[in-house]
């Protein structure tokens, strides 16, 4: 089963009066590899930047790693949808996953930091490419590069936010494969729309449009869903959640007719 490393019981949030989480309740344990699924302006990436403390709710309850999120976070890797940077600047591979290992101003880095950052581009197969310009990298090598600076703190819990986003589609299965390998040392949570990963490489599913419609094993989710709406994975994966949500708004309204 694995120990539970992330909770959250009953969580809203809302921006200027508009519910964009509600009455959210799962967990996340040990060695996990969940995709999250829905459409866009879901809710998704609120959902991760409130486990990383990064929103606070406006009711409900998070504990990370039976912390505070803010706390907690200090154990968490991020990939955040978009990373914004100059290909220009004439920096290296080795100095981008070094940032990882940032303390502060005026705080050099140690030989272990610089190990680590060693340790984290072998993990994800990018070693031989630790001298090279940043902006002389492929999309899928950036990519990676982006994921071992994530680790290089060797955090337990990593998040991804759509991180095949860009990149070509005959490189996405290697990736998928390198976060499979990182999966037996972390749990994984993965914010994405590609069917592939959902029916082959991640173990549980969340289904987020707002509210969270199903949570559970790959298997019981997918099964339940087509068979419940007679869809196919594809759209599923699209369309109904917001088709549920709609549904739901109704039968919210006739229940107070």
């Amino acid at each position: 089963m694995g120990k539970e490393i992330v909770s959250l019981k009953n969580v809203y949030v809302y921006f200027d009066s508009i519910p964009v989480l509600e009455d959210i309740s799962f967990s996340i344990k040990q060695n996990d590899f969940l995709a999250i699924i829905g459409p866009n302006g879901g809710g998704k990436t609120t959902l991760l930047k409130v486990i990383l403390g990064l929103i606070k709710p406006n009711r409900g309850e998070v504990k990370v790693f039976g912390k505070d999120p803010k706390e907690g976070r200090k154990l968490i890797g991020y990939l955040p949808q978009y990373t914004f940077f100059d290909p220009e600047f004439p920096m290296s591979v080795f100095d981008v996953v070094l940032m990882g290992r940032y303390k502060g101003a005026f705080k050099p880095y140690s030989k272990q930091d610089k190990e680590a950052a060693l340790n984290a581009l072998k993990a994800v197969n990018m070693l031989e490419f630790k001298n090279r310009q940043i902006g002389k990298l492929s999309g899928g090598q950036l990519q990676r590069v982006f994921v071992a600076r994530a680790i290089v703190r060797e955090p337990k819990l990593l998040l991804l936010d759509e991180p095949t986003t860009g990149i070509d589609p005959n490189i996405q299965e290697s990736f998928y494969k390198l976060l499979s390998k990182l999966k037996k040392k972390m749990a994984i949570v993965l914010v994405t729309h590609d069917i592939s990963v959902v029916s082959t490489y991640v173990e549980k599913i969340a289904c987020l449009n707002r509210r969270l419609f199903y949570y559970g094993s790959k298997e019981a989710v997918l099964k339940n869903l087509k068979e419940a709406y007679q869809y196919s994975v594809d759209l599923i994966t699209y369309e109904l959640p917001e088709r549920i949500s709609r549904r739901n708004e109704k039968d919210d309204r006739d229940s107070s007719i």
